[in-house]
C-alpha cells in the first residue's frame, strides 16, 4: 500500500479533498479524474456500511485518489473494519482526551506501535505478502491517523494528544468546534478563528499535519494562506448542486 496523499504531504505539497455523499463508485472515480488528492468516505454521518465503503475504496484506488474514512466513533470494530477493507487513513470524530487517542492508535497501528488485529484481509492482499513484519511496517507508515478536533476538551488537551506516537495530524471540524464554544455555526467569529489559529500553531510545533474543513473555495484559499497543510472543501453533492444550479439559472 502506497499512500499518495502522505507522499505528497511529505514533499510539502498542499492537498485538497472533499467529503463524499453522492453514493456511487462512479462519483468517486469522477473525483479522481478531476484531480482531487483524497476523498473522505463518511461513516459518521453517512449511511454506508463496510461492504459499500469497500467498493468506493476500490474506485478510489483505480483513479489514484487516496481513500480516507471518517469512522463513526473510536471503537475497535469501527476502526479495524475500514482499515481491513483498504482505507488508507481514518478521521476520528469527537475526540476529547489523550487516552481516547491512545486507544485509536492501538486499534489502527500494528505491533510495535499498536495492537491492530491481524487477519488475512483485503488490506494485506488476503495474506499474499512477503512477510508479516514487512507488512506491519508498511501499514504503520502509510496509514494516516487524524483525530478530529471539534470539542473544547480536545483543544484543552491538544498538546498531549499531538504528543501521542502514531498521530499524523489533526483534522479541525469548525462547525462542531463553534458549537462546543456556544457559538454554533459562527465559524468566522474572532474567538473561533483564534482557536483555529492556535490549533494550527500547535500542529506546527509538534510537526504534525493540520487539516480543516471549509465550506467553499474562498474559505479554503484563506486556510491555505494561514498555513494549513490540507483542506477538505464542502461535500461532493453540494458541489454538484451548485454547478447544476448555475447552469439552470444561466441567461437564456
Amino acid at each position: 500500500m502506497k499512500n499518495l496523499l502522505k507522499e505528497k504531504m511529505k514533499q510539502n505539497k498542499k492537498t485538497v479533498g472533499t467529503f463524499f455523499s453522492i453514493g456511487s463508485s462512479e462519483a468517486v472515480e469522477a473525483l479522481g479524474i478531476a484531480g482531487m488528492d483524497y476523498v473522505i468516505l463518511d461513516k459518521e454521518h453517512g449511511p454506508y456500511g463496510v461492504e459499500t465503503v469497500q467498493q468506493y475504496i476500490r474506485a478510489a484506488e483505480r483513479r489514484n485518489i487516496t481513500p480516507l474514512v471518517r469512522v463513526k466513533d473510536f471503537s475497535r470494530p469501527s476502526i479495524l473494519k475500514v482499515l481491513d477493507v483498504g482505507a488508507q487513513g481514518i478521521i476520528v470524530p469527537m475526540i476529547r482526551t489523550r487516552q481516547e487517542v491512545e486507544r485509536v492508535v492501538e486499534y489502527a497501528k500494528y505491533y510495535p506501535m499498536g495492537r491492530r488485529g491481524v487477519a488475512l484481509t483485503r488490506a494485506s492482499d488476503y495474506g499474499d505478502i512477503e512477510s508479516l513484519e514487512e507488512y506491519f511496517r508498511d501499514a504503520n507508515q502509510n496509514t494516516l491517523v487524524l483525530p478530529q478536533c471539534e470539542t473544547r476538551e480536545c483543544v484543552e488537551n491538544l498538546d498531549a494528544i499531538l504528543d501521542v506516537e502514531g498521530v499524523d495530524g489533526i483534522f479541525i471540524g469548525p462547525y462542531d468546534l463553534s458549537q462546543s464554544y456556544n457559538k454554533p455555526g459562527k465559524t468566522s467569529d474572532p474567538e473561533i478563528q483564534d482557536i483555529i489559529d492556535m490549533v494550527l500553531e500547535k500542529c506546527k510545533k509538534h510537526r504534525k499535519y493540520a487539516f480543516i474543513f471549509a465550506p467553499d473555495k474562498k474559505t479554503a484559499s484563506g486556510y491555505f494562506k494561514k498555513g494549513f497543510d490540507s483542506v477538505a472543501v464542502a461535500m461532493d453533492i453540494l458541489l454538484y448542486i451548485e454547478t447544476l444550479r448555475d447552469i439552470a439559472n444561466m441567461p437564456r
